[in-house]
């Protein structure tokens, strides 16, 4: 009886694994596509979408703000901003799913001033630039925001 047992569950586990879906050919790209491939996926900017905005509010592609401590990425889906290390920028980017980007490969940046000390000031620019590289190494299109 005990035999018949395990003969069964491993005829049962067998035709599980055989009745399986592999993976699509899509999804075997996607997982070893790197986060700037998949960034540059995305359609190109499409400046007709976005260019008549006044109002950042409205903003809907992703929005970042240039901290000393790192950049905001504001998920304006649910009105949420997470700090990203910049060096971390393009993997973050590439987990927003495609509804994020409506207007296409742009994304807002706005950089926080600061009043601080002299080595603030140059993480500040050192960010900047970290993002500012990142995004044009994508062919992201940045649209600068100024500070309020």
């Amino acid at each position: 009886m005990r035999y018949l047992y395990l003969f069964t569950l491993a005829i049962g586990l067998a035709l599980f694994v055989a009745c399986s879906k592999p993976p699509t050919a899509q999804e075997e790209a996607t997982a070893t596509v790197s986060p700037e491939a998949r960034v540059e996926q995305i359609p190109p900017a499409d400046p007709t979408k976005y260019a008549s905005l006044r109002d950042m509010k409205a903003w809907r592609n992703p929005y970042l703000v240039i901290r000393v401590n790192g950049v905001g990425l504001l998920d304006a889906g649910n009105n949420e901003q997470q700090t990203v290390d910049p060096d971390k920028l393009s993997a973050a980017l590439a987990k927003l799913p495609g509804s994020a980007w409506p207007y296409g490969r742009v994304v807002a940046i706005q950089e926080i001033g600061t009043s601080g000390s002299e080595e603030d000031k140059v993480k500040l620019r050192k960010n900047r630039a970290l993002v500012a590289g990142a995004l044009e190494s994508m062919r992201v299109v940045i649209h600068w925001v100024p500070s309020s």
